[in-house]
């Protein structure tokens, strides 16, 4: 179990390159991070040997289990202070027609779903510790095109989702906040060593990503509840 005093984050999608940097910022922060992925040995992988990270598999999609994953992070750590949902996907298609159910159902479930049952379950830890909530849009929300019009949408979603959170916790007279922050697209070292003729222009480092959304459990709640934070490289 935690200690008295000691913060803890929940890191939805932590086995991602994103989710990787971001515990790495947290840990360096003093946070103990519950790292939830949906495969073991990724999770394994990213941060054997790595003090301060409570690994977990959970299927983010099935609200059952993340309700025991809520109770269980209550018993055992005290409560979430933060949770970093960076569960996604990318489907399109060359235009309106081309957008098949199951890319849009795929993508739902993946990057909506994931965030409507963990803020749900989330919730009330987070309004009783003050706690900070994020998770990633997308510019194709603003700018939507026939090609990303599916994922535009879930991203859309995510952006209306995060708004009714931040009311919800300005209501219950709480100083949490949920926050979006708003990416082109994100790379890596990797993506840079595959391919190195490429700029990646707009792309946002998974760094520097991580550099925003540990910033903000010091930020104050009327700063970032409700707020679109853009993280586009310039």
């Amino acid at each position: 179990m935690t200690g008295a005093g000691a913060r803890t984050a929940v890191v939805a999608g932590a086995s991602s390159a994103s989710g990787a940097a971001l515990t790495r910022a947290l840990l360096e922060d003093g946070f103990t991070v519950v790292a939830v992925g949906s495969d073991a040995g990724r999770l394994a992988s990213a941060f054997d040997g790595l003090d301060g990270v409570d690994r977990r598999v959970c299927d983010l999609a099935d609200e059952s289990a993340v309700s025991a994953l809520a109770a269980e992070v209550l018993v055992q750590h005290g409560g979430a202070d933060a949770l970093f949902h960076l569960v996604g996907g990318w489907r399109g298609g060359r235009g309106i027609t081309t957008q098949g159910r199951s890319d849009y159902d795929a993508l739902h479930r993946s990057v909506f779903v994931t965030l409507f049952t963990t803020s749900r379950a989330f919730y009330d830890q987070l309004a009783a510790r003050d706690g900070r909530l994020a998770a990633v849009s997308a510019t194709a929300v603003a700018a939507p095109t026939a090609g990303n019009a599916s994922y535009a949408a879930v991203k859309a979603a995510v952006d209306a989702w995060l708004q009714a959170v931040a009311d919800g916790f300005t209501k219950d007279g709480t100083t949490a906040a949920a926050t979006a922050v708003v990416v082109k697209a994100l790379m890596d070292d990797r993506m840079r060593a595959e391919h190195p003729e490429r700029t990646f222009p707009g792309y946002t480092h998974v760094a520097d990503l991580a550099r925003i959304l540990a910033s903000l459990p010091g930020r104050p709640a009327a700063e970032i509840n409700g707020a679109r934070i853009d993280a586009v490289r310039g």
